[in-house]
């Protein structure tokens, strides 16, 4: 048979068969020799199949045209071995809507709607249609991103494929914001760099890139974090998420698996809630430590590595407490603020205070505690100056009590 789907036989020369089954064909065969000869007995039979050129585009890893040769026994390949093989459904696709164009010997294509959702839901193998040459096959972008089924589709066998490392950026109120390459099989790591060897595994999801990122800061609002996704066509979906929900009910749906290209997202809270605060430094994807500052009149001053949402009373005792010099009253507290800015606050200290957004403010990374000396710790110093080495042989101190 020539590509063109005709046959060239003896004395009737060219007759097509193309788009015909085994018995068409013979019944067509049979029809043409039967103005020849008056009994004519015709056997078609398949020796070779010749692969199909099928095309696939839209939401797939590898969109393009893929060329597929026939299962063990003759059987015609399905819509999900091409999807499949061309690297398979994307995060952001539409598994409800499959369009199937098919072309036929006469008159406009025929087009063919495929609902691979219930396949996958139901096992409804009447939508995992067999292909034929020249098929051609879409698969639309989603116009409504739903979580859960986000991860359910990912489990799918036509989903792509989550164990290649994928490049993407977290932004915003994480610890080292950038790009990254995040792979599902635990080797992850800062783009451009090799990846730290690590255990572990899954899906690459959201809390896996923070993580990588450092985790989240103390100001961040996982109430509205954002990850902004591109299709094929060249547009962006914008997915919302919420990990209080994760956190405080354990809606795994919130930790959403992510694609290659995706863009993380986590903006700046406007109000700080310290009960929540307390249980948000306990999250896994939070950072395991904060490293702060304490200068000044404490027993170990100097930088002091803190749990995330440490007040600044429990601060000052793990640099030692006050020493004999301190002044116990009031410290001082310098904060660099995202914006670039400097706050300098002087604040009271209770040390069996509770957190408190004035008294007892949870401390940030960078931040600078200021322990100054005591008056008496002052008059003390102003006196070894102006007596000098009197004072170390005159009973002054003694007289004064210091």
């Amino acid at each position: 048979m020539l590509v063109n789907g005709t046959l060239n036989l003896y004395r009737i020369g060219n007759i097509s068969v193309d788009g015909m089954t085994l018995k068409q064909a013979e019944s067509e065969i049979a029809s043409r020799y039967s103005r020849l000869v008056r009994k004519v007995l015709v056997d078609v039979s398949l020796t070779t199949p010749r692969p199909l050129n099928v095309a696939v585009a839209g939401e797939i890893g590898r969109p393009g045209s893929y060329t597929l040769t026939l299962t063990e026994g003759g059987k015609f390949p399905t819509i999900t071995r091409i999807i499949q093989q061309a690297g398979g459904m994307t995060q952001s696709a539409n598994p409800r809507q499959v369009t199937l164009t098919r072309q036929q010997r006469s008159g406009p294509d025929q087009v063919i709607n495929i609902n691979l959702w219930e396949l996958f839901q139901t096992g409804n193998l009447k939508q995992d249609i067999t292909l034929r040459d020249g098929d051609s096959i879409l698969v639309a972008p989603k116009t409504e991103f739903d979580l859960a089924e986000s991860s359910q589709l990912a489990a799918a066998n036509f989903s792509a494929d989550t164990s290649q490392p994928l490049n993407i950026a977290v932004v915003g109120q994480v610890n080292r914001p950038g790009p990254y390459v995040l792979s599902s099989r635990g080797q992850s790591g800062q783009s451009g760099q090799d990846a730290p060897a690590k255990t572990g595994g899954g899906l690459p999801t959201i809390t896996q890139a923070i993580q990588q990122a450092g985790g989240i800061t103390q100001l961040a609002d996982i109430r509205k974090i954002e990850v902004r996704r591109a299709t094929r066509s060249g547009k962006f979906q914008a997915i919302q998420i919420d990990l209080w929900q994760l956190l405080n009910k354990g809606d795994l749906s919130q930790d959403l698996v992510l694609q290659q290209g995706d863009t993380v997202s986590i903006p700046i809270a406007t109000a700080i809630n310290t009960a929540e605060a307390s249980q948000l430094g306990l999250a896994s994807f939070a950072p395991g430590s904060v490293r702060i500052n304490v200068v000044g009149e404490v027993v170990r001053p100097g930088g002091v590595e803190v749990q995330p949402n440490t007040p600044l009373n429990q601060a000052i005792l793990a640099a030692g407490g006050f020493n004999k010099d301190a002044k116990k009253s009031t410290v001082e507290l310098i904060r660099l603020n995202p914006n670039g800015t400097v706050v300098r606050q002087t604040i009271d200290v209770d040390l069996a205070k509770g957190i408190d957004d004035k008294t007892n403010p949870i401390v940030r990374s960078n931040d600078i505690i200021v322990v100054n000396r005591s008056g008496a710790a002052k008059f003390s110093d102003t006196l070894d100056r102006v007596l000098g080495p009197f004072g170390k042989i005159l009973p002054f101190r003694f007289l004064l009590g210091i």
